[in-house]
């Protein structure tokens, strides 16, 4: 499991991010994937010791394409430099939660848990009626030692609770957001070791199930729309 070799190739792939040099370079990137799928391979089998709804998938189903949407953005360069995953009960789908991992070059890496479905309105509201119907339960995850320790919710949000909520709830700064989410950072050095950086990342998961667990229970019924 040589974690380092998906680090070196994906410094080369965004200093030469053009598909000449993506092209010619076809045998670095199967060996940078190859190692990636490994690490994830181990990564599922770990998190599965605790949460076995994972268990059930292979690690290229649950990878995303270096290939960049340059439709609508300024930043015109074809790829994405960095390998990413999202082990979660359906797969990469992004509900249910699961666990996410993104490598990238430059300090830039970070392990990721939560919803991050800005665009899913009706996900957004299942959330936010169970955290108004649920204030405890709530609480008592994101106040445990372990997770203020390691973890700070995310996500994008309103000025103001939205209407329909009570804007004196006891967890009302919660109530505005439309994504709740976690991201743990990581730095190069962490990656490079790989017996190290999978220890990291089981830990890491195991402490963001609870609130994985939560999101998952207020969006119990949530169909993903139809492409």
């Amino acid at each position: 499991m040589n974690t380092s070799l998906i680090l070196d190739y994906l410094k080369e792939l965004s200093q030469n991010n053009n598909r000449e040099w993506y092209h010619a370079h076809k045998e670095a990137y199967r060996q940078a994937n190859a190692e990636f799928e490994e690490f994830l391979q181990e990564l599922i089998l770990k998190i599965g010791e605790f949460d076995s709804s994972i268990l059930h998938h292979e690690p290229k189903s649950l990878t995303f394409k270096l290939v960049r949407d340059t439709r609508f953005s300024h930043d015109k360069s074809p790829y994405n430099p960095s390998f990413r995953a999202h082990i979660g009960p359906q797969g990469k789908l992004p509900v249910p939660v699961g666990y996410y991992l993104m490598i990238k070059p430059g300090n830039q890496s970070f392990l990721g848990g939560g919803l991050f479905a800005d665009m899913f309105k009706d996900a957004t509201k299942l959330v936010r009626d169970y955290i108004q119907e649920h204030p405890q339960e709530w609480e008592e995850v994101i106040c445990q030692k372990e997770f203020q320790e390691n973890f700070q919710v995310q996500g994008a949000a309103l000025k103001n609770v939205p209407r329909g909520y009570d804007k004196e709830h006891s967890q009302a700064e919660f109530l505005k957001y439309k994504s709740w989410y976690l991201e743990y950072p990581l730095k190069d050095e962490i990656i490079q070791n790989g017996e190290e950086f999978l220890t990291l990342a089981v830990s890491m998961f195991r402490k963001m199930k609870p609130f994985n667990d939560c999101l998952n229970l207020a969006l119990k019924g949530f169909q993903m729309p139809e492409r």
